[in-house]
């Protein structure tokens, strides 16, 4: 077998370099046309984009949490009918919560690893007991902050603590105090702060309709009919964003009919 000299295999290193970048497949690449794909609320092609990407550098840290991301949507868009939806939608959760804690792994300094990981363990602990919602609320809130504290115009950090302090609200004294007695003590959480949050939300972001829909929500809790009903138009009202904006206004739109129904 004939051997390659030292200059033959410089020469070949570099005919590969440059066959690679010709072909268009450099992380950078894939990262950008998953952008492509997300922006045409393609999220299935986006997906195995982002995933070519953190193939192909696995410490890429925009490649891991988009790919958290990505996942993350196709989980909250699925709905759970029967046992196999529910399996593949905790499965899309899960995924989402491993790609994110590579994200903040490669990246500890930056917003979007800690949001994503708040959101995806926020979705797949609803799947599991209520002690693993109780213990799991704490950390979820812990990394909902640090992604506040690294960017405070991140909207979706503001619009995460906004509902951790409504569902932590539903939580009664008397509940309060019999869960705290099985499982620990219980965070604590207000609708007051819940709307301060989302009205924050939707400052920085007031086109996202999501923010309009979980607003209304907060509203419906503290009994403010009128400025729930305001919210849940407005979310009707607005363009679609994001490949989940029709679902927001399907419930926006169910959250009116049953006010409509109870004659609120």
């Amino acid at each position: 077998m004939k051997k390659i000299s030292i200059p033959g295999l410089a020469l070949l290193a570099i005919l590969l370099a440059v066959s690679g970048s010709l072909s268009g497949q450099t992380a950078a690449d894939r990262i950008r046309q998953g952008d492509e794909y997300y922006a045409q609320f393609n999220d299935e092609k986006a997906l195995e984009e982002y995933l070519a990407a953190a193939q192909a550098e696995p410490e890429n840290y925009e490649a891991l949490w988009k790919t958290a991301r990505t996942y993350f949507d196709l989980g909250d868009l699925m709905e759970a009918k029967d046992k196999a939806a529910t399996e593949k939608q905790r499965k899309l959760f899960t995924d989402s919560l491993s790609y994110a804690r590579k994200a903040v792994r490669a990246n500890p300094n930056d917003t979007w690893g800690y949001f994503f990981r708040s959101a995806a363990q926020g979705k797949y602990v609803l799947t599991q007991g209520k002690k693993e919602q109780v213990n799991a609320s704490r950390t979820i809130k812990t990394d909902i902050e640090k992604a506040n504290e690294l960017d405070p115009n991140n909207d979706l950090a503001y619009h995460a603590m906004g509902i951790w302090h409504r569902k932590m609200d539903e939580i009664g004294g008397a509940q309060r105090f019999l869960g705290g007695m099985i499982y620990g003590s219980i965070p604590k959480g207000t609708n007051e702060e819940s709307e301060k949050n989302l009205q924050k939300a939707i400052t920085l972001k007031p086109d996202y309709t999501n923010h309009h829909l979980e607003l209304g929500r907060t509203y419906l809790a503290m009994k403010k009919y009128d400025l729930a009903k305001q919210e849940f138009q407005k979310t009707l009202e607005l363009p679609n964003t994001t490949s989940k904006c029709e679902t927001y206004k399907k419930e926006a739109q169910a959250e009116l009919d049953a006010l409509k129904k109870k004659g609120k």
